[in-house]
């Protein structure tokens, strides 16, 4: 059995202010979940999200964005 590692991104939109958050969509097909972290703090904890749990916050964050 492989362990695949994420591969963390930030959002395109993201304007490198520091307020960013990165997930790992590379883990979605394999283990079905998302993990999100802080990009300030890449050695500290992250969340690990189901898939439909981030689909459901990236819709709502593009109904809410300023």
């Amino acid at each position: 059995m492989t362990t695949e590692t994420p591969r963390w991104l930030k959002s395109s939109y993201s304007n490198n202010g520091g307020q960013c958050v990165e997930a790992a969509t590379n883990l979605i097909a394999s283990y079905g979940v998302v993990p999100v972290r802080d990009s300030k703090n890449p050695n500290g904890p992250h969340l690990t999200l189901s898939a439909d749990a981030w689909s459901g916050l990236v819709e709502f964050a593009r109904h809410t964005a300023v």
